[in-house]
């Protein structure tokens, strides 16, 4: 290049504002990663594509770089502040350092749009502006015609609303070229279409959406759809603008690319060129006669026709009368004619209206396809996620519970009486590191209730402590499948990452590890405390929970019995009589069991000064309940070992006073029936003969009745309390060594168990909700899920290598811990259809409310509050290169035993499927035979141990699906092998159930895998997928996705 030496020493001299930027930086050359000199400080300035290099801002020019032929390299660390230019004609790098991240990435886009090719970036820019606001300019004036009709008082339009059927979409439709113009005449097209929504009340263009990209033709069909939910602000003065682009191939050109600050848009010319764009009003396309718009492609100045776009009205399930289409598509050298037709359907149970689901479902995103069948015919599908409010409701709801539950506990811990030195210093402690815990939760709970914004946990957040009862990323992946020649079907999969303590960490492995190390020091505490087996701490926290639910009940039935009685009504007190015997025997039943006499021996000795009585031979306490007949006799139980015993503690007490609660609701049952013996002999007697004479004997006996069953009742409640109050005290005193044995860990491990509990929980919730709502008209559904229960299946796609296999050991615990979980539906009281969650953390209880009109469909077991069961089971398969790493050089045993366990339980499941329910109950699946195979099948894959056996999640899932069970897939985000592994699964569907063409199979999951993920931006999603996947070479080859491939969308 030739140039003038002055002129550019001249040209370096100019004041300050003649430059485009100006500031230092530390300079040097680069070759490799190799610096040929430490960094030196220079000013520079930015000219054009003219780079001068000075010592200081006064001096001359030291050399001069131009930027033409080169490109910008910026490090995406967060404290680098360094970019490198390259060049293509081979020379040393140039490395150019500044003082802080801003100042750099502000260099890095100057730098960047210095050259001729910047120059016409900003010219095709600036076109692209100038049709903007001619689009706006026409808005404007279209807006001063509109009639009077439409403008209310204040002067602002008022738009016409599109009529479509609730919770359906409010407008879908589908889009394909014709007779697109290249640029060069033997370039072959790689097209796709930008959706952009100008608003009618703000006139701004909004992007909305994108097709897929196809490739290769010039008259491209767009398997990709657009759809806009049914809270979307679409009218039919709402003007839609479409925009097709054509991609460079990307394996062929290399394209420059820039770093820009957030705020700015991403350039045009970034691996596509634009070709035509055209805009059609909402209204045009609604009210056409044949629900189709045929538009010109058009260059940006609005000259030059580039084709034709067609767009079709979409109605999903609805008859197209007599329309047909036969477009040719290019695949893979063959033409297949594909014929766009559809017939009606009959409607699927969720399209009612469903208040109670809108109110647990939030922020769909909706995707619209249309796929071709074997027999040349059109399906469609709509593919929607879902975000729940039961992310931040049910964790909120459980801690609360947590909450009430450690308080009750702390007061029965302070309730115990005075105790001997050890055992009262044993007991502050505990007490100090409870109160710490509970603080702790009452602490997360007020920071939940100040949270606003989304209603999913990102996966970006996973670390935060308040955020740790969350579950990441809960979603619902919904696919309405509506083919040509079967019933419309919904497809549904739950989507959240792994419930696991992320903010704990997994340093020391998880639930499953840490729980079985606790125990096992646990056994060897020594004389510090006395050692109770958690089968007898959770029985315990049986007994406990027994007490405080059945003594208000039995309570409540005695004070009605006695207001029966005042009021001398027969049938009210029998009545009454029932309920408080049915309460009271439960009351009793609760402490047949050794471990009551166990826990009363450990505590008498712990009292300071306890005196030893002798024993004698204790009685079967069944033998002292006087009439209760139906009693079981007591359970012998092994004492413990180190439990102490002594040859003086008299063990009768406990048994009389146990079975005087049952001597005394014998009394009264023999004192109703005595009395109502009399009254109809009385009434038999004198009735007939002196009815006036009756109605004295009424007023006359009514006081007697009170009178004789007051003193009855007060002893079943001396009696009752006087049980209670021993029962709680020992009861407590057996939690006091379980909290005592492990202190801090004890705790700790149950806040981690709590928390991977919550974020399990949370997802059930959902699935169940959801799945009941689909099933609602479904009778064989119905009668499974009383009669059997539910199936809950997880899909884990965890390694066993570092860290995550401590999140599967989380993961194993907390889906283990939802059998704990029963289902109750109720009939809602009011507008709000949130779930209801009571228990305490052995037994929960969901209750989901139901609409009334919902609510009559169900069996009469249900309505009557039947319990509803869960079946969760847990199969996990490794996928990505951490895996690899574990097969190669570590251990699989953890996932070897979790799938064979989970084997064991849903083969249990099954029996008792086969047992209780008819054969014919699921009349839509094949016979009860192929479960039987796919059972045989997946027991042969999990015993093959076969390296990343991904047979193993296809078997479970299709048997999950043919049992009407629940699906969830899980990951450690539910990102980006949860979306490989969903959108492999439904397009599975479509082949299998729904004749998707075979030529279709790898576009249809391409086009499906293009959805981006709500928790970033679709370039920012793809990026990220296109990093991760170029160097996952351990995913199996049906999950892998190349780097073209996810380029291309």
């Amino acid at each position: 290049m030739r140039f003038n030496a002055k002129d550019l020493a001249s040209l370096a001299r100019r004041p300050s504002g003649c430059f485009d930027k100006e500031g230092k930086l530390k300079i040097c050359r680069v070759v490799g990663d190799e610096k040929l000199i430490e960094p030196r400080e220079r000013w520079c300035r930015l000219k054009g594509n003219l780079l001068f290099l000075m010592k200081n801002k006064s001096s001359e020019a030291s050399e001069v770089v131009i930027l033409e032929r080169c490109w910008i390299v910026e490090f995406r660390s967060k404290t680098d502040v360094s970019i490198v230019l390259k060049f293509q004609s081979g020379e040393p790098d140039l490395y150019l350092e500044a003082a802080s991240k801003p100042e750099c990435e502000s260099w890095a886009v100057a730098l960047g749009e210095a050259n001729s090719e910047g120059l016409q970036n900003k010219i095709q820019q600036l076109r692209r502006l100038i049709m903007e606001i001619k689009e706006e300019r026409s808005s404007d004036e279209a807006r001063q015609f509109l009639p009077s009709s439409q403008v209310d008082s204040l002067g602002e339009p008022q738009f016409t609303s599109i009529q479509r059927i609730a919770n359906e979409p409010k407008l879908e439709f589908s889009l394909a070229c014709k007779d697109l113009v290249a640029a060069t005449r033997d370039r072959k097209l790689n097209t796709f279409i930008q959706v952009s929504v100008v608003h009618p009340a703000e006139h701004i263009l909004t992007r909305y959406s994108s097709t897929e990209i196809v490739e290769g033709t010039r008259d491209p069909l767009f398997l990709t759809g657009v759809t806009f939910p049914p809270e979307y602000p679409i009218y039919e003065e709402t003007k839609i603008k479409l925009t097709v682009y054509d991609v460079k191939d990307k394996s062929q050109d290399t394209v420059r690319t820039s770093v820009l600050p957030d705020h700015k848009e991403p350039r045009a010319d970034v691996g596509r060129s634009f070709l035509g764009c055209t805009t059609f009003r909402v209204g045009d396309l609604v009210k056409s006669k044949e629900q189709q718009l045929t538009l010109t492609l058009r260059t940006s100045d609005g000259g030059k026709t580039v084709g034709t776009i067609e767009v079709n009205l979409v109605k999903m399930g609805e008859l197209e009368d007599g329309e047909t289409d036969h477009i040719t598509t290019d695949t893979q050298d063959q033409k297949c004619a594909l014929v766009r037709e559809c017939t009606a359907t009959e409607g699927i149970s969720g399209k009612d209206n469903l208040p109670s689901l809108n109110a647990v479902l939030k922020n769909p995103i909706c995707k619209l396809y249309r796929f071709p069948t074997s027999d040349n015919k059109w399906m469609r599908i709509r593919e929607q996620m879902a975000e729940t409010n039961l992310s931040f409701h049910v964790p909120k709801e459980l801690i609360n519970l947590h909450i009430k539950e450690d308080m009750r506990r702390n007061q029965e811990l302070k309730d115990l009486g005075e105790l001997a030195p050890h055992w009262d210093n044993m007991r502050k402690s505990v007490i100090a590191h409870c109160d710490q815990m509970l603080s702790m939760y009452q602490d997360t709970l007020a920071e939940l209730g100040k949270h606003t914004g989304s209603s999913f946990k990102s996966s970006c957040s996973k670390g935060e402590k308040t955020l740790e009862f969350i579950p990441i990323n809960l979603h619902l992946q919904r696919m309405h499948v509506h083919s040509p020649r079967l019933k419309d079907a919904l497809y549904d999969v739950i989507t959240v990452g792994a419930p696991a303590a992320h903010f704990q960490g997994f340093k020391n492995g998880g639930l499953r590890k840490l729980l079985s190390k606790f125990e096992a020091e646990r056994r060897n505490t020594g004389y510090q405390c006395i050692y109770y087996s958690p089968e007898n701490t959770a029985k315990a926290k049986e007994v406990l929970s027994n007490i405080n639910h059945l003594q208000p009940l039995i309570s409540s039935h005695a004070d009605l019995l006695l207001n029966s009685a005042s009021q001398h009504s027969p049938d009210s007190l029998k009545n009454s009589l029932k309920m408080l015997s049915e309460k009271t025997e439960l009351f009793v039943h609760a402490f047949k069991d050794q471990l009551v006499r166990n826990a009363l021996l450990a505590l008498y000795t712990a009292r300071p000064g306890c005196v030893l009585k002798k024993p004698a031979v204790p009685r079967n306490s069944a033998e002292e309940g006087g009439d209760l007949q139906h009693q079981d006799h007591p359970s012998q139980i092994k004492r413990q070992d180190s439990i102490p015993h002594h040859s003086e503690y008299d063990e009768e007490e406990w048994d009389r006073v146990w079975a005087n609660v049952g001597k005394s609701l014998n009394c009264v049952i023999a004192m109703v029936d005595r009395l109502l013996e009399k009254d109809n002999i009385s009434n038999i007697k004198e009735g007939e003969n002196d009815p006036s004479a009756a109605d004295c004997k009424v007023l006359h006996t009514g006081g007697d009745w009170y009178e004789q069953l007051y003193p009855l009742v007060i002893t079943l409640k001396d009696c009752m309390g006087e049980v209670v109050t021993r029962a709680k005290q020992s009861m407590a005193f057996v939690l006091l060594q379980e909290l005592a044995c492990g202190l801090p860990q004890c705790l700790m491990l149950t806040l981690r168990r709590d928390i991977v509990f919550s974020q399990a929980l949370a997802g059930l919730v959902c699935g169940f909700i959801i799945k009941l709502h689909t099933g609602l008209r479904d009778q064989g559904f119905l009668q499974q899920l009383h009669t059997v229960g539910l199936l809950v299946q997880y899909e884990g796609l965890l390694s066993t290598y570092s860290e995550e296999a401590g999140m599967l050991e989380d993961m194993a615990v907390g889906i283990s811990d939802l059998q704990k979980v029963m289902f109750k539906v109720i009939e809602a009281k009011s507008e709000d259809f949130l779930p209801i969650i009571t228990g305490r953390r052995e037994h929960y209880i969901i209750e989901v409310q139901l609409p009334a009109k919902m609510f009559e469909l169900l069996p009469q077991e249900i309505k009557e509050g039947k319990l509803l069961r869960m079946y969760p089971v847990l199969f996990n398969v490794g996928i990505n290169e951490q895996q690899t790493l574990a097969e190669r050089f570590g251990d699989t045993t953890l996932q070897e035993n979790i799938n064979q366990e989970n084997l064991e339980l849903l083969k249990e499941y099954y029996k008792l499927f086969t047992e209780k329910m008819p054969p014919d109950c699921l009349p839509h699946f094949q016979e009860q035979n192929d479960l039987k195979g796919l059972l045989e099948n997946l027991h042969q894959n999990i015993q093959a141990k076969k390296r990343k056996n991904v047979e193993i999640m296809w078997l479970a899932a299709t048997i999950c699906r043919k049992l009407n069970g629940v699906r969830f897939t899980c990951c450690k985000s539910a990102k980006d092998r949860t979306s490989m592994s969903v959108t492999l699964e439904q397009c599975s569907i479509l082949r299998d159930e729904h004749q998707l063409h075979k030529d279709f199979f790898i576009r249809a999951l391409d086009c499906m895998r293009r959805m981006p993920h709500r928790e970033c931006t679709e370039e920012c999603q793809m990026q990220k997928v296109c990093i991760q996947h170029d160097t996952a070479d351990g995913f199996p080859k049906v999950l892998q996705t190349s780097r073209r491939d996810i380029w291309k969308s």
